[in-house]
């Protein structure tokens, strides 16, 4: 990856559809829209404001970072599609970011050093999507792994810590674009592919249509 280039990143993996042309810390360009049902209408407009904004070709950025899930089947899949179809006509590689983890770098950046919280999503009426972190190191440690588990599991699993989610009681439960954006340059080297074909979203939970 060329730090001297900056990374679009694409975050539609909930209730978000936004875009991020993050250059550092300092130099950043963020849209996000809330609208339910909105991803497919909105999501290429985002993308062209960031760039507009940030005065950014695509043939003058590196990578193309794009939340993996899991999250809403429909929003990943919207996402994944509009990554996939930019990167394909610009020729810039993909950088798959755990959904889970952008979220939890992100939350650790204001929780103080070694304190403990949980991510918990709602997957249907009866299950969450579940992990629990430690703050380290201005970053995050997985103290339980991402799994589907019962919501009956979730006051055992997290005995009191903090509870991010829309199953929780702290109002964050997806990833901005920036934080999808910086998870790609810290973490993201070793996952840029130009496999186009063979990436899919992490849905963790197959979607099943129920029938009366």
């Amino acid at each position: 990856m060329n730090n001297a280039k900056p990374i679009l990143a694409i975050e539609t993996s909930g209730k978000i559809c936004g875009a991020c042309l993050y250059f550092n810390e300092e130099k950043y360009f963020e849209q996000k829209i809330t609208l339910k049902h909105s991803h497919s209408d909105k999501i290429f407009e985002v993308v062209e404001s960031v760039l507009r904004t940030g005065n950014t070709e695509l043939n003058e950025i590196d990578a193309i970072a794009v939340s993996a899930g899991p999250g809403s089947f429909t929003g990943l899949r919207i996402g994944m599609s509009a990554a996939k179809g930019i990167a394909l006509g610009s020729g810039l590689p993909l950088i798959p970011v755990p959904t889970f983890e952008s979220l939890a770098f992100q939350i650790a950046a204001i929780l103080p050093e070694n304190t403990e919280f949980a991510v918990a999503n709602k997957v249907n009426s009866e299950e969450l999507y579940f992990a629990r972190f430690q703050v380290s190191l201005n970053s995050y440690i997985f103290v339980h792994d991402l799994s589907v588990i019962k919501k009956e599991e979730l006051p055992e699993l997290t005995n009191n810590i903090l509870i991010f989610g829309d199953a929780g009681k702290k109002d964050i439960s997806v990833p901005s674009p920036e934080a999808t954006a910086k998870w790609s340059v810290k973490f993201g080297k070793d996952l840029l592919t130009y496999d186009y074909d063979f990436l899919e979203p992490n849905y963790i939970k197959n979607f099943i249509v129920k029938g009366k």
